[in-house]
């Protein structure tokens, strides 16, 4: 069976440690990855993922352009390898960017709001998707942490009805910390969802209450590397005891689709 890890940062080895060691203080957890390329695809591997969606997030504006770049170029080098871009909501001319993002052939753009510090549904962002909309380019968010409001679940579902065009896919079961506060906001959406980062929260029995809520046709496997590892989550998930056609579309299929493959 194909499977592809949605949800995946990965960062250029002479930043690598420095990098992982902030995630973790920022989420106070002591992190399974190292946070580069090679070990991400050595661990996936392992266990038959074939293909990463990466990503990293610019922390501020003038990091954009640079991270973009990084991602592309470990994409050009690792075929396993499907980048997102970064955006941020105070950076100049944005459009400029998301025309270069296509160029580039990165596949998409990943939002971490309480990272990044602004609220996902600020003025500067709704701009941003109502581009992102007409390009067709699918946007993968950070949602939910019980410290912040950033990322609250609320403030995707007003980007969710603003802009219904645009394919949007809500991390960690919609709400990290907030696990069913989100499902209050993101259950009669269309938005998708992934598993990333959750399992070790939930536990099995609500991991699978919360994937049947919101069918598996709205969810995608990630690991959040390297805040675990393609192989911690997916023992995870198989011991939800799942039949093959939800695995299917939680592991492969439902991602093939947004990502046009």
């Amino acid at each position: 069976m194909r499977i592809i890890d949605f949800h995946a940062h990965i960062y250029p080895e002479k930043i690598a440690e420095k990098a992982v060691e902030n995630v973790g203080k920022f989420y106070l957890m002591k992190m399974l990855g190292d946070g580069t390329v090679n070990t991400l695809i050595e661990n996936g591997k392992k266990v038959g993922v074939n293909r990463f969606v990466v990503h990293s997030p610019a922390l501020s504006p003038t990091q954009v352009l640079s991270i973009n770049d990084s991602i592309t170029n470990e994409c050009a080098v690792h075929s396993e390898l499907l980048g997102f871009g970064t955006l941020h909501a105070f950076m100049e001319n944005p459009a400029a960017e998301i025309a270069r993002v296509k160029s580039l052939g990165l596949g998409g753009i990943k939002i971490h709001p309480d990272s990044q510090r602004f609220d996902l549904d600020c003025d500067e962002m709704m701009e941003i998707y109502a581009i992102l909309e007409k390009e067709e380019l699918p946007v993968l968010f950070h949602t939910g942490d019980y410290r912040y409001d950033y990322s609250h679940p609320r403030r995707l579902l007003r980007v969710i009805r603003e802009f219904p065009k645009l394919t949007c896919i809500a991390a960690h079961f919609g709400g990290w910390s907030v696990f069913d506060l989100a499902v209050e906001y993101l259950l009669d959406t269309s938005c998708y969802l992934d598993i990333s980062s959750s399992m070790s929260f939930l536990g099995p029995r609500r991991s699978r209450e919360l994937i049947e809520l919101y069918t598996p046709n709205r969810m995608l496997f990630g690991s959040d590397y390297p805040m675990w590892t393609p192989e911690s989550e997916l023992e995870k998930f198989n011991a939800l005891g799942f039949d093959e056609k939800a695995r299917e579309l939680i592991l492969y299929r439902n991602a093939e689709k947004i990502l046009k493959i």
